[in-house]
């Protein structure tokens, strides 16, 4: 996963919805819809649960669903090559890392109008909102570092040194931030208010660690390998448990909150991997869901359990080691549904 396709696009931005101990999940879903969009190519996804609104980082812009109302915006505002959205301020502003520019952007979230802007280092990629730091830490990931940003100033607020190629990132409920880091095969675990990298986890048998996820009940980070790869790591040990069978091409890990539930989209084999997080100790994957091929990142919305994934078709590429084209008119969204 050390180069990604256009089509690549995890983690949830905030949600306070828990299911009670007697709640069964369900370990069957489908695909029930599909949402049109314009032509382009996509990275991560998030959803603002204050709001009800699903962001994708693609094509120049940002492309929004209101998931109650179906009401869809194709480009909420400029943001050349986007990486990542995430939503702040009971989702009044979105922040979203702008390949294009090496920066991380502030924008209005109902006008989509710029509202600040931070540089960042090469390649700013995923991006999360950390609570107890009060902090946005963005992924630089050709250039190594950390950055943490003030949500409330739209300003710098220092950067971690931690090296390699970062991909995606997830913040614990103990103030600490996990980025897998893809060319070493690791997971740095980092303090933003100290600024340090504590920990490295020496991720065993995951090749390129792309999308994570932190399931709190179970207490472990899972990574997406290549390989066909999950990596589990007990978040309290920092000690790898588990290596979890899966499709090909993941590039994110979605955590479902409510149901306990992490889902892997894999866009190679095109399939969406269930696994149980409901518990420590027994992380285990369910079952799967045929999706479809480049179907490799998404988001769910916690309430109604739905699973949003940027998919379409593709030509083969011109020539041996280029990209494949995108069809015109195939961009979509699967929608994915639990059972019942």
């Amino acid at each position: 996963m050390l180069q990604k396709f256009a089509f690549a696009a995890a983690m949830l931005a905030g949600a306070s919805l828990f299911a009670p101990s007697s709640f069964a999940a369900p370990t069957t879903y489908a695909v029930t819809s599909s949402i049109p969009g314009q032509d382009g190519g996509w990275d991560y996804v998030s959803f603002d649960p204050a709001l009800r609104r699903l962001y994708v980082a693609h094509a120049d812009g940002v492309f929004m669903v209101e998931v109650d109302s179906g009401k869809i915006v194709q480009k909420l505002a400029d943001t050349p090559r986007p990486h990542s959205v995430v939503p702040l301020d009971r989702g009044k502003v979105l922040l979203v890392t702008v390949g294009a520019s090496n920066a991380a952007r502030f924008i209005d979230a109902e006008t989509g109008k710029t509202l600040g802007e931070v540089a960042t280092g090469k390649g700013p990629d995923g991006a999360i909102y950390d609570e107890p730091a009060g902090l946005v830490a963005v992924a630089d990931h050709s250039g190594g570092d950390l950055l943490l940003i003030d949500p409330k100033t739209m300003k710098a607020a220092g950067d971690v040194t931690v090296g390699g190629v970062l991909e995606f990132l997830a913040a614990d409920d103990k103030g600490r931030v996990f980025v897998n880091v893809e060319d070493k095969g690791e997971l740095a675990v980092v303090d933003p208010k100290t600024r340090e990298v504590v920990q490295r986890v020496k991720l065993d048998g995951c090749e390129g660690p792309g999308g994570l996820a932190y399931a709190p009940r179970a207490g472990v980070m899972i990574a997406a390998c290549g390989g066909g790869k999950a990596a589990v790591v007990d978040a309290e040990s920092l000690k790898q448990t588990g290596l979890l069978d899966i499709g090909q091409g993941p590039d994110a890990v979605i955590y479902d909150p409510v149901r306990r539930l992490a889902f892997v989209p894999c866009g190679r084999s095109g399939e969406l991997d269930i696994i149980d997080a409901s518990e420590p100790g027994h992380v285990r994957v369910v079952g799967k869901v045929e999706t479809e091929r480049s179907a490799r990142t998404g988001m769910v919305d916690p309430r109604s359990g739905r699973i949003y994934l940027p998919a379409a078709r593709f030509d083969p590429p011109a020539q041996p080691g280029q990209r494949p084209a995108l069809q015109p008119g195939s961009f979509h969204l699967l929608v994915v549904s639990p059972a019942g």
